[in-house]
């Protein structure tokens, strides 16, 4: 199984729902708080450029995304394949 990392924030209900869903998945991932750790929200920032919200997840080498995103991969089916590569 790929190493699965999340960046996040407190009191987000979309990184509350995200990691709801991969632990409804059973995978255990590693959690950043970019607010109480500023050199991951730069780091953040450096793996997605793109992306400034929260939550912004990885799978493996793969930028996922955000909620919306991993939650679509998950209703086309897209999502278990990506855990088990």
């Amino acid at each position: 199984m790929p190493s699965i990392e999340i960046y996040t924030k407190p009191f987000c209900g979309y990184c509350h729902a995200a990691k709801r869903l991969l632990a409804d998945k059973g995978v255990t991932f590693t959690e950043f708080d970019i607010s109480s750790d500023p050199s991951k929200r730069d780091e953040m920032l450096q793996r997605a450029p793109a992306s400034r919200t929260v939550p912004q997840i990885f799978i493996g080498t793969t930028h996922v995304g955000g909620y919306d995103d991993i939650n679509a991969l998950e209703r086309r089916g897209g999502l278990d394949p990506l855990l088990a590569a």
